[in-house]
């Protein structure tokens, strides 16, 4: 069977009739870009270092020109990928979705790179900085060689403006992506692992609340057993055959 044939029909027409669709994405979908993983991106001079201890708030008040150093690394492999075809996907489901929402774990900005607009960051994004003292988003500062560099409004350093492993999600987020997954006629959930909270209970909310769900990934995961469908294979395969029979004429 191939990868085409394996998007149920069913599962077309509820996406075509849908008045809100609701997508979750996880690090899977930015791996198929060719993004390393967490743990994949230490490599070289970052090999002797445990991720987890670096993304942390009390890593980057004992070592913060570390911390800063390391995103700086992380930004860089990012910058070198593009979005892939499941990204691209994505960015025309919303264009034809009547309502779409896209909940994303991901902090890589692939999903905007690919033209999707209407983003909740649950995570942050890389991209980003802001004050570690008063969490305002600073977009610039004057030029200067110290790691790393000041906010210009409060003289705190700024750090990425990313979820730290024991910091809380944005509140507002959260709130978005609950209130969405509430109110969700069908619910994808692509290149998650189904263990990583609150996440992983948003399609679960969905599904009581009577939305159709679907899961997209190579793997089985703990949400698979659940799922009103799943579909096994790269999200960059079967994202754009699943928009490309909802919509024939119009996945660009």
């Amino acid at each position: 069977m191939s990868e085409r044939a394996a998007v149920p029909d069913a599962l077309v027409q509820q996406l075509r009739c849908a008045a809100h669709v609701v997508v979750l994405t996880g690090a899977g979908i930015s791996a198929e870009s060719g993004v390393p993983t967490f743990r994949q991106a230490q490599t070289g001079l970052w090999a002797q270092y445990d991720p987890q201890a670096l993304a942390t708030p009390q890593a980057f008040r004992r070592q913060p020109q570390l911390v800063w150093d390391w995103y700086a690394w992380r930004r860089e492999l990012v910058a070198g990928v593009a979005p892939n075809p499941g990204h691209h996907a994505l960015a025309s489901m919303e264009r034809q979705a009547t309502r779409f929402t896209l909940i994303t774990q991901n902090v890589d900005s692939l999903h905007q790179r690919a033209g999707s607009r209407a983003i909740i960051e649950l995570h942050g994004n890389l991209s980003r900085t802001k004050c570690s003292r008063e969490g305002r988003v600073v977009e610039t500062w004057p030029e200067s060689d110290a790691r790393p560099p000041r906010c210009p409004v409060c003289g705190a350093f700024l750090r990425p403006d990313v979820v730290w492993f024991g910091e809380a999600l944005p509140a507002m987020a959260l709130d978005a992506a609950f209130d969405a997954a509430r109110n969700a006629d069908l619910f994808l959930t692509i290149g998650t692992s189904g263990i990583v909270q609150p996440a992983a209970s948003l399609p679960l909310l969905a599904a009581s609340n009577g939305a159709t769900t679907a899961e997209i990934n190579p793997e089985e995961t703990p949400l698979s057993a659940r799922m009103t469908y799943v579909l096994r294979g790269p999200s960059g395969v079967l994202l754009p055959a699943l928009v490309a029979a909802a919509w024939p004429t119009r996945l660009t």
